[in-house]
């Protein structure tokens, strides 16, 4: 029983990462590897966020600042 538990959270921490990263390549509409302000506009807790996620401050968030926002 206990090995079938922990498969179990194994598949749903693959499941929730994949899925997390699907949403940022799909806010990443122009396939750049960034997300802008005006793609960040599509989420509006993302948009609400975005400055405090853009910690380098270069008007984009990379996927490591917006895995942050999780």
């Amino acid at each position: 029983m206990k090995r079938m538990t922990s498969t179990l959270a194994l598949i749903t921490l693959a499941a929730s990462s994949a899925a997390f990263a699907a949403d940022f390549s799909a806010l990443d509409v122009d396939g750049n590897g960034a997300i802008s302000i005006e793609e960040a506009a599509a989420d509006k807790a993302i948009a609400e966020q975005f400055e405090e996620l853009d910690t380098d401050g270069n008007g984009e968030l990379s996927q490591a600042e917006f895995e942050k926002a999780e």
